[in-house]
């Protein structure tokens, strides 16, 4: 952590605490860099932080599990978003801490945009996050009688075309 936590004031790091206590890495990650962003601390820094702090607390962290993959759990999740689904669309993102992952979106009509439906990542003994958010993404869009696309199933690309500009 090259002593970043320890130049946290007393209330932030209970706060960040809180927030890896919760698996909301996110959360703690904005709660560091905003703190420590006026001595220089930059984003990478911040979640190197916040992953020490995972580590520290160990099994005390409330891990959220995996978001489900199943047809009819999509489906609710696809149904709970506010517009009518025109697309399931699968992206590539990734981060410091997780490396590459899936993200599998819903592209909305009526209002137009996206819902989140999934993220996928890595997990040991699991098919690649690309191959599965593929098969959930493409069984779901299947089911939906919509459109599903995936850019790059094989290869992480974040900058891989979108369903509404391919």
């Amino acid at each position: 952590m090259s002593g970043w936590w320890t130049r946290l004031e007393e209330r932030t790091r209970q706060e960040v605490d809180a927030s890896v206590l919760d698996d909301r890495r996110m959360a703690a990650v904005k709660a560091v860099r905003e703190a420590l962003r006026p001595l220089g601390l930059g984003l990478r820094e911040a979640e190197q932080v916040v992953h020490a702090r995972y580590e520290a607390l160990g099994d005390r962290v409330r891990r959220r599990p995996p978001d489900p993959l199943d047809v009819p759990s999509l489906t609710a999740r696809a149904a709970a978003l506010p517009g009518r689904v025109a697309a399931v669309e699968a992206l590539w993102d990734g981060d410091t801490v997780h490396d590459w992952f899936v993200v599998l979106v819903a592209v909305l009509d009526d209002p137009a945009g996206e819902g989140h439906l999934a993220t996928v990542h890595h997990r040991p003994g699991a098919p690649p996050p690309g191959t599965a958010a593929a098969e959930a993404g493409r069984a779901l869009a299947d089911s939906l009688g919509v459109p599903f696309h995936f850019a790059s199933p094989d290869v992480p690309d974040d900058r891989a075309p979108r369903w509404r500009t391919a």
